[in-house]
């Protein structure tokens, strides 16, 4: 019986230790929150992979957060932002003995590097630079305490892993790549460092620079790679630098130097793209621009080089091109277009719904320095692998769900965590539990069929004319499957790109209807304008078979219907103002109090009080009544009405004109008076209130929030507390599960939907 316990309590302490790992990593990488919808969709930059595992990846997107995977690209897990926010102009480096470990520049615009000992899960500061990061953080694979990196114009070396850093004398510019040749002694290591204008080399570890340009067309270099061999000490380096077309002839491209930048010589070998002219009329230009050079010491002359395309169609297009002779002669290796013969891209849910495959110069490449076979490279919606050479070629950023016909439309797609895009609501429909919606800026919309495990994309046939985002829907509680929605062509309204002008603001929009749960769209015209629509509120109390329906449009105003969406008139009376009429919110009440928010506008460099603040109508938009006289909400994003009582509103202002003006505001008489519960950082978003725990809401923090994203209360607003578990930063929406109120649904401006509980 001893016997028999001994044995029971060894086989189950092993199988604690078999299953540890996953269930502690899973555990530390969520804390509680897992991802929701359609990944990828949105920009990513500067791409690394790990030397000693493949496995080990490393990517950056342009909305805050960073990744990292530990299965070559197939699975991605957000980096919590407390260790880790994104840099899109420094490019990490993996440790070149341990497989664990990357540097990685802490956050946009950081002067610190900060190093990873456990693939990117966690990180911890490491040293300075005396200004912003640029272009890449390099190691040396035969000595990783001497590092390189760029920063305000500049080079820095440092020789004690990054702890400290000083200045390189010569080379000056903007960083754009760097080598270390160890085909040469360790002491005196030879050096290479690039910049937007130049080549250096140093031949003593870094203590002294000269230019090596001599053979190049230009100074101005686009990119730069280089490789080595111990054994034989040889050393090709490669650059790409701006082409053009000289007298008809096609100048400029990659070039290559087998002598250790002594002399430059072109690499624009037979096979590659050296057009002169454009072959379409989607052609990026007359002249491939060669973007990206990549090589390896495992193999020196094997390099790769990615271009903008002469036309769509081969052998003009956007691709690939490998050479396994220093760049004598090239080869086509990504074919994407299912169109065309030769495609070797497994399709995402793009190119699947599309039929095409929309063509674009990288925004960043990365290639196994130990294996040159495995390369993968990021766009503005896209990441794409390859494991083989570029023989085929995978998507990264999504999955297809298992069990379907690859070849079809209206496939099913798995969420890999790699999750870049803005989403603005979220719903669940009244009918069917199981069928989940999200409003996405760039990419639309989607739709779930089995309760978020995976999601489609909006059939092409079937989409609203205004494909960038989908702002709001509204689901008719009575007819299954009628749903409208509000859509545009410009993005990120009310945050700031669209507010400080940093972004187009005007473009176009309108109403949609669907009779199928989302799965096709129409649009509908009557009487709207040609301006964004922000939102769409419908009034349960009309009849089923005229519903009637208010809009808000940027720009444009309020739009009411009263039968379904057919017609539409104006309702401005007294809203805003002649110059501002950019309605970001509507919000309908119970009581048959509508409620409109019109933001901010900036004119030169000041927000404008013209029309901005919360407007109400008590006839159902035949007039509005101002109620936030006196206060400086100069750029509100959104309102919550208690359900229960319409003279309980809550708005979220953001800083304006230098002002703490930030934050979580609350009336109770209507607007008569109003009252700051909280201000947590200068750009507050919304408030939730939870429908079933009248004490309990919660505060959404979007851009420039010092910390968490998301804060709750428990006695009605008087205190808030931080959600920390949440990994991504910019909360903006709240949506409460019908069934289980205590699970959550969180939008995000730029980190897709997150699924958790907040206690």
């Amino acid at each position: 019986m001893k016997y028999h316990r001994l044995l029971v309590l060894s086989l189950a302490i092993a199988l604690l230790l078999v299953l540890a790992p996953a269930t502690a990593e899973k555990s530390a990488s969520s804390n509680g929150w897992e991802p929701l919808g359609l990944s990828g969709g949105g920009a990513m930059f500067c791409p690394a992979v790990s030397p000693v595992n493949g496995k080990n990846m490393l990517v950056h997107c342009d909305m805050s957060a960073a990744y990292y995977s530990h299965d070559g690209g197939r699975n991605w897990r957000m980096i919590h932002h407390s260790q880790l926010s994104s840099n899109t102009k420094v490019t990490p480096c993996w440790h070149p003995t341990e497989a664990d470990t990357v540097f990685s520049a802490g956050g946009w615009g950081s002067d610190t590097i900060k190093v990873s000992r456990d693939g990117g899960e966690t990180w911890d500061k490491l040293g300075t630079l005396p200004a912003s990061l640029e272009g890449a953080i390099a190691i040396d694979p035969g000595n990783p305490m001497a590092m390189l990196t760029g920063a305000g114009g500049r080079v820095y070396l440092s020789n004690n892993g990054g702890k400290s850093w000083r200045q390189c004398n010569g080379p000056d510019g903007t960083a754009v790549g760097f080598f270390f040749d160890v085909a040469s002694p360790t002491q005196s290591r030879v050096l290479f460092a690039a910049t937007d204008k130049g080549i250096w080399k140093s031949s003593d570890g870094g203590l002294s620079w000269v230019p090596k340009t001599a053979g190049l067309g230009g100074k101005q270099i686009v990119s730069f790679s280089g490789g080595a061999n111990e054994k034989d000490k040889t050393c090709v380096l490669y650059c790409t630098i701006p082409s053009s077309a000289d007298t008809g002839a096609f100048t400029g491209g990659v070039y290559r130097s087998p002598d250790r930048g002594e002399k430059w010589e072109s690499a624009m070998g037979e096979g590659i793209n050296v057009d002169t002219k454009s072959f379409d009329q989607w052609s990026v230009g007359s002249v491939p621009q060669y973007r990206w050079v990549l090589t390896t010491n495992a193999k020196p002359k094997t390099v790769y080089a990615f271009n903008s395309n002469t036309a769509i169609a081969p052998p003009h297009h956007a691709t690939a091109f490998r050479s396994d002779d220093a760049g004598k002669t090239w080869r086509a290796t990504f074919y994407p277009d299912p169109r065309y013969q030769n495609c070797n891209f497994e399709k995402p849910y793009v190119v699947s719904e599309d039929g095409q495959f929309y063509q674009s110069v990288p925004n960043g490449v990365a290639i196994n320095a130990a294996n040159p076979d495995q390369v993968f490279f990021v766009t503005d919606g896209e990441l794409i692998i390859t494991d083989d050479g570029g023989k085929s070629w995978f998507p990264g950023h999504t999955r297809l769900a298992p069990g379907q016909n690859a070849s079809g439309k209206g496939l099913n797609w798995i969420c890999t965590g790699l999750v870049v895009t803005t989403t603005w609501n979220y719903y669940i429909d009244p009918f069917e539990r199981n069928r989940h919606y999200i409003c996405y800026t760039d990419i639309g919309f989607a739709r779930s069929l089995d309760g978020g495990k995976t999601w489609r994309w909006w059939s092409e046939q079937g989409r609203a004319p205004w494909r960038n985002t989908c702002y709001e829907l509204a689901l008719d509680p009575k007819e299954k499957g009628r749903i409208w929605g509000a859509f545009s062509n410009v993005h990120d309204i009310p945050n700031a790109n669209i507010m400080m002008n940093r972004h187009k603001s005007t473009g176009e929009g309108g109403i949609c209807v669907s009779d199928d749960f989302g799965e096709t769209w129409k649009p509908l015209a009557g009487g709207l304008p040609k301006a964004p629509a922000t939102c769409i509120v419908l009034d349960p109390k009309s009849a089923p078979d005229k519903r009637t329906l208010y809009a808000g449009f940027f720009g444009g105003g309020v739009f009411k219907s009263t039968d379904g969406g057919a017609s539409w008139i104006a309702k401005n009376t007294k809203l805003g103002a002649p110059d501002n009429m950019r309605v970001s919110k509507l919000l309908l009440h119970a009581d048959g109090m509508l409620f409109a928010v019109v933001t901010g506008l900036v004119s030169g460099r000041e927000f404008s009080k013209s029309g901005v603040g919360l407007y109400r109508s008590k006839n159902g938009g035949d007039s509005w009544e101002f109620i936030s006289q006196g206060q400086d909400f100069l750029w509100p994003k959104d309102i919550t009405v208690d359900p229960k009582d319409s003279r309980h509103v809550y708005l979220s202002n953001a800083d304006a004109n230098g002002k703490q003006s930030g934050g979580l505001y609350m009336t109770s008489d209507g607007g008569a008076t109003w009252t700051r519960l909280c201000r947590l950082a200068s750009e507050h978003f919304g408030c939730y209130l939870d429908p079933k725990r009248p004490d309990v809401m919660y505060a959404t923090l979007t851009e420039d929030a010092p910390n968490e994203g998301i804060w709750r209360s428990s006695d009605g607003g008087r205190t808030f507390a931080p959600i920390k578990g949440m990994p991504f930063r910019n909360v903006m929406r709240v949506t409460f599960d019908p069934k289980d109120g205590k699970l959550l649904y969180l939008t995000t401006f730029g980190g897709s939907v997150w699924r958790g509980r907040a206690e």
